[in-house]
């Protein structure tokens, strides 16, 4: 807590002998006071009082007068405006990046003739030449080499149109990465692990800035267009808590208080979410189970309102036509049975293999990129990887298209309209069925040729996607982790389908499906899948069920979701705690105390608190006997941030913390503004300054910035104690005592070192740098 905040720090007797308004003259608060560096972590405890203090003041001044009455209601709603505006833009953006990738993804291919701004669909939709079987084939529609040479089909055609899908592709991605390298290196990723440390407390300056906001959306489109394997879901949480940092400028409220404008970028991560996959309730779960450091209920509504205004606005714009806010939306007829849990939890335990797999590999790939030459070359590396899917995607029909259009299609139900090759089945000529309910039937030759496709679409999608996440480029990962398990879905589904028909006397098959019956659906075991392998990389649990079941419409199914879902994280976290965005947070080094993380050893305070044994004697100041001139030279010569105060260097009884840069700003402040501040001035941080002689400097009293509640331990206190008020508290630095003298420090990062001791890593490899 701040001392002495809104009262007067100058005594009657002083300032009856007119001292008082030479001795204090951080009566005024000054610029900057109670802010933070980059790369530093902000004081929870510390923010959270300037706020009830802020809040205090704002709610006895609404007394005095009707204006203040008003300033007084603005302040309470400026919350619900920022919420608003934040659903608002983040709704707006998603929707113009779902148009624009659209049509950007089917420039590679060809061109609508009759308004080239149209994507294949849209163009096909306004023609009145379309039939329903050939419902992709219209005059308006041109492919390239049609448009060129005049000839749709042959070889030549063919090449052309690769050539040209591989040119469009590279031309994509080369802009992307020049973009995020020139204007926004910050741009890049998919930012949830940065929005997770930040979250947490600490600062990253320009993470979240217009700039960022701007090349993010543009190259975003850019990306996905280009044919990666990545989504545009996690870049969407950054774009969204961008919009939130954008609208805390405006309030004071948040503008000049870090921990309550995290309160906004949590609500704002929940809207990203919301417009990323048409989840609103989803959206406040992800917030609350994945990003979110502290969630008190007050921000439980607020996302949820955000989220809502976020999805309202994207169902306005419509991006996809049908009146949905996301492209996979399903509807099946069918139940499901309790014998089919097994091949269920079987794709739950893919999941969870693939998600240790991924992170495996990608994290392996990730440090070489760092440690080697490899990181050096960004572009190199975009235009090869982009390269290299382009020329192996194009011959297969189901990597050509966009991830979203893929697994579109390995969701949907063979109704008896499909024209799909999935949906390639024998038809028995006596069937007269309703168009909803078909029985199962034998499986043709396109659904065995799009098993072979699908199968090496599998193969190509785990490997490239290991490669392609962590470029710079803003690359998502849900979409990716979603094609991996709805291509096995569909796979084991077609699978099971089969079995089913052909031995329906087999005893599994034999209470639930008749012969002439439609009992398995293969897009559910996509979607079952999908689910489990997206669960498998970033362990959520409930919100993944909720986004899962928005996504697909398919309440019915929430038990096999759920199966999946937990079988996934059971079997992922045997090899492993972290989920992907952890792991990344882990590489990249950033300070973040994860609140899953047990710690169990039984270390204590006095085992982790500097100085140790051979170190130099802790740097403190004291209260009344230290000069501008020591204060100075201390901050030269060390790099902490701040320093205890005691009562004197023989008695080391602590007073109170001053941080660093209050400090630094305080004296800068003092001497432009106070006349007398001299080198040999002393500073004082008591109630009272002695009176002293006219000829000796003028004195400096800094009681005003002295914190004097610091977070003391005894060093006797357990570390897992420690740990746990770190992560609870939000704790930059904690003070040891005995018996109310000082005997040390712990710093957030001597708690992660030693944790990182304690796992047998290398405790400077986890530090940022």
């Amino acid at each position: 807590m701040e001392a002495g905040e809104g009262v007067s720090s100058a005594t009657p007797t002083e300032e009856m002998n007119g001292a008082g308004n030479l001795m204090d003259f951080l009566d005024e608060p000054f610029p900057d006071v109670g802010t933070y560096e980059d790369f530093h972590t902000i004081d929870w405890l510390r923010e959270k009082s300037r706020d009830t203090d802020r809040h205090r003041k704002i709610t006895s001044k609404s007394k005095e007068s009707i204006w203040e009455l008003i300033k007084s209601l603005l302040d309470a709603w400026s919350g619900w405006v920022v919420m608003l505006l934040i659903g608002l833009l983040s709704g707006t953006l998603a929707g113009v990046i779902d148009l624009a990738v659209d049509w950007m993804t089917d420039l590679k291919e060809g061109v609508c003739l009759s308004a080239f701004w149209y994507s294949h669909e849209q163009c096909c939709w306004t023609s009145n030449e379309t039939t329903f079987d050939d419902r992709d084939k219209c005059p308006q529609w041109q492919k390239w080499a049609e448009l060129m040479t005049g000839h749709a089909e042959g070889a030549g055609a063919y090449v052309l149109n690769y050539f040209l899908y591989i040119l469009w592709a590279l031309l994509f991605s080369f802009l992307a990465v020049s973009l995020v390298r020139v204007f926004a290196p910050y741009a890049c990723g998919s930012g949830i692990p940065e929005i997770k440390t930040i979250l947490s407390g600490f600062i990253i300056r320009g993470y979240l800035g217009k700039w960022t906001l701007l090349i993010k959306t543009v190259t975003l489109v850019l990306a996905v267009s280009s044919g990666l394997s990545l989504g545009k879901e996690g870049p969407l949480v950054h774009v969204a808590c961008c919009c939130g940092n954008l609208f805390c400028s405006l309030f004071s409220k948040y503008s000049k208080n870090e921990g309550k404008r995290r309160e906004v970028l949590s609500a704002a991560a929940a809207a990203g979410v919301s417009v990323a996959f048409g989840a609103p309730i989803g959206g406040v779960l992800f917030s609350l189970e994945e990003v979110s450091y502290y969630f008190p209920l007050k921000t439980l509504w607020r996302s949820f309102f955000a989220a809502l205004v976020a999805a309202f606005t994207l169902r306005s714009i419509n991006p996809f036509g049908n009146s949905r806010l996301v492209l996979f939306y399903v509807e099946y007829h069918t139940p499901w049975y309790m014998a089919e849990l097994v091949p269920f939890i079987l794709l739950g335990v893919f999941g969870g293999l693939w998600g240790t797999l991924f992170i495996r590999a990608n994290i392996a790939w990730c440090r070489r990129r760092k440690t080697t030459q490899l990181g050096k070359y960004p572009v190199l590396e975009v235009i090869a990887v982009t390269g290299i899917t382009a020329v192996l995607a194009y011959p297969n029909p189901y990597t050509r298209r966009s991830t979203s259009e893929l697994i579109s299609e390995l969701f949907n139900d063979c109704g008896a309209l499909e024209s799909s090759q999935l949906c390639d089945y024998i038809n028995n000529p006596n069937m007269s069925r309703p168009v909803d309910d078909i029985p199962d039937r034998p499986a043709g030759p396109g659904v065995y040729n799009a098993l072979w496709q699908l199968a090496l679409a599998l193969v190509f999608k785990i490997v490239i996607t290991i490669f392609t996440f962590g470029m710079k480029i803003p690359s998502g990962l849900f979409i990716p982790s979603m094609a991996v398990g709805a291509i096995a879905g569909r796979i084991v589904g077609i699978a099971v389908e089969q079995m089913a028909y052909h031995h329906h006397d087999w005893i599994i098959f034999k209470n639930w499906c008749r012969p002439g019956a439609d009992c398995v659906t293969p897009g559910l075991y996509a979607m079952v899948g999908a689910a489990a392998c997206l669960g498998g990389v970033t362990r959520m649990t409930v919100s993944l069920v909720v986004i899962m079941f928005e996504l697909t419409g398919g309440l019915e199914y929430i038990v096999p979701l759920m199966a999946a879902a937990v079988t996934s994280k059971w079997v992922a976290d045997a090899f492993g705690k972290e989920g992907i965005y952890e792991s990344h947070i882990q590489l990249n080094g950033y300070p973040y105390l994860d609140v899953r993380d047990e710690f169990t050893h039984r270390t204590l305070a006095t085992d982790v608190m500097r100085p140790r044994r051979n170190d130099p004697p802790l740097a403190v100041l004291t209260q009344d006997s230290t000069t501008v001139e020591d204060v100075e030279t201390l901050i030269k010569d060390t790099d902490y941030n701040g320093f205890p105060v005691v009562v004197s260097r023989e008695s080391e009884r602590l007073i109170g913390f001053v941080q660093r840069r209050d400090l630094t700003l305080a004296i800068k402040n003092a001497r432009q503004k106070q006349d007398g501040v001299v080198s040999s001035s002393v500073v004082y941080f008591t109630e009272d300054a002695p009176q002293l002689p006219a000829s000796n400097p003028q004195q400096l009293k800094l009681r005003r910035i002295l914190n004097l509640s610091p977070f003391t331990v005894t060093d006797h206190t357990p570390m897992e104690t420690v740990v746990d008020i770190f992560r609870k508290l939000g704790l930059r630095q904690c003070l040891v005592t005995r018996s109310g003298r000082l005997l040390g420090i712990i710093t957030k990062k001597d708690v992660l070192r030693h944790m990182a001791q304690m796992m047998n890593q290398d405790p400077e490899s986890i530090m940022f740098n």
